[in-house]
């Protein structure tokens, strides 16, 4: 089963949630800021990522910003992200998708077409 964290005052995670239901595909949902993703499933995404931190941060948050995270994750242990990260919704790029063989972030229409073919 997918996971699905979303804001819902996001519109791409509007997007998301509606492309996935018109196209059939099950899935769950979670709110993003009071549950986030668990550190399991962040390793599994940066995993998918190739271990690039930038992928699973909402770069474009106020609370990225807040912290001061764009001079400070090119030295944040993996631990160390996870932890804020787990801890803060509003850090975690959304949509965020998470699933047995699958792991989206952001919603690009092509890219989501892709990797849930055969959901």
């Amino acid at each position: 089963m997918l996971t699905v964290y979303v804001y819902q005052k996001c519109s791409t995670c509007r997007d998301a949630l509606k492309w996935l239901d018109a196209r059939g595909i099950p899935h769950q949902v979670k709110a993003i800021r009071e549950t986030p993703p668990t550190p399991a499933e962040l390793a599994v995404a940066l995993k998918a990522f190739g271990g690039d931190l930038r992928k699973i941060f909402n770069t474009s948050g106020m609370d990225y910003r807040a912290l001061g995270l764009k001079d400070r994750l090119p030295t944040m242990s993996e631990n160390e992200s996870f932890d804020l990260l787990s801890k803060n919704g509003n850090l975690v790029k959304r949509p965020f998708l998470i699933g047995a063989e699958t792991v989206l972030v952001g919603f690009k229409q092509p890219d989501w077409e892709k990797a849930l073919r055969s959901a």
